[in-house]
């Protein structure tokens, strides 16, 4: 009897195994010459060679399911393991990334069962997009998904293993993007200036996982100051709020695109928080950009807006106004 050692410390184990450990025992039942011993993120199964690489095939590829998909369900461990004919839940109930139905386009599959979708025309034009397009615009108000938006194409990327790693940024514009004089270490400051990024990708990414590619800078988030000086490469990078960078800033965070890399801007021109005298550096941007092959620049508008309805009104008050 050989032995065959695997590991889980890509996933949390609890949600590989199933509740009350149900997908363990759908395993188990579909290879009943082997012995599965799991403790922890550890596996360890015993059995003789043919019965070994039977299971080391179906358990990455529920594995692969768990990590691209971030959910697993009895379904999908039964469609994978053979023993059921159905579709799993991310070939069929779930749809899958880029199928269209139910509400609109599924982007990625978020934490616990989310669809996160382009539910709208301009957030389907920037799905479409990036696929032709290295740097991405996508201007418009408050609440019309577009930071959203950008960041599940980032993550669906990252899960596809097209890129190695995102990168988030914004201009810290309410500390000047000088943020020595804020108590406390660098995370503590720049935090609140990155929370809506945060939010987004607890949507996408299970909270241990997400916590992980934080701690080995798969997934880093930064105030813009920082992008000075480095190449960005075989990464999404994601400027928001990017109507409070100046036009040398934007410049910068431009010219740092490295190879295989992705660009999505977002911003509001309606919402600039720079000090009265400074020109916003993506005004400047989409007046010079606009005719460039590979940069695109998408509009989005009060019929994309996806916060409560009342959001909608709000804009369109204080546009009347304005």
């Amino acid at each position: 009897m050989n032995e065959l050692n695997l590991t889980l410390e890509s996933v949390d184990p609890a949600q590989f195994w199933g509740t009350n450990n149900e997908h363990y025992e759908l395993i188990k039942n579909a290879f009943p010459k082997i012995k599965l011993v799991a403790r922890g993120t550890e596996v360890k199964v015993l059995g003789d060679d043919q019965e070994l690489k039977g299971f080391e095939h179906k358990y990455n590829q529920l594995l692969e399911h768990l990590e691209r998909y971030s959910a697993l369900t009895p379904n999908d461990v039964e469609s994978i393991l053979g023993s059921k004919k159905t579709s799993s839940t991310a070939e069929q109930g779930a749809e899958k990334p880029g199928s269209t139905g139910g509400g609109g386009e599924v982007i990625v599959f978020g934490t616990n069962g989310l669809l996160v979708k382009a539910r709208t025309a301009n957030q389907r034009k920037m799905v479409e997009s990036i696929v032709n397009n290295d740097v991405l615009f996508a201007i418009g108000p408050a609440g019309t998904g577009k930071t959203y938006t950008a960041v599940a194409l980032a993550v669906r990327a990252l899960k596809n293993k097209e890129i190695k790693r995102i990168i988030l940024t914004r201009p810290a514009v309410e500390a000047g993007e000088n943020l020595g004089f804020l108590p406390g270490d660098l995370k503590e400051k720049v935090d609140p200036y990155l929370r809506p990024l945060y939010d987004a990708l607890d949507d996408m990414i299970p909270a241990e996982k997400l916590k992980t590619y934080i701690e080995n800078r798969t997934i880093e988030i930064a105030p813009l100051a920082f992008m000075r000086g480095r190449t960005l490469d075989n990464c999404y990078v994601i400027l928001d709020e990017a109507q409070n960078s100046t036009d040398l800033q934007l410049k910068m965070f431009l010219t740092r695109m490295g190879p295989s890399a992705k660009m999505i801007v977002t911003g509001d021109i309606t919402q600039i928080d720079l000090p009265k005298k400074t020109m916003s550096g993506l005004h400047n941007a989409l007046r010079i950009l606009d005719d460039i092959p590979g940069i695109d620049i998408i509009y989005l508008n009060g019929d994309d807006v996806v916060r409560h309805k009342l959001v909608k009104r709000i804009l369109k008050a204080y546009g009347d106004i304005q």
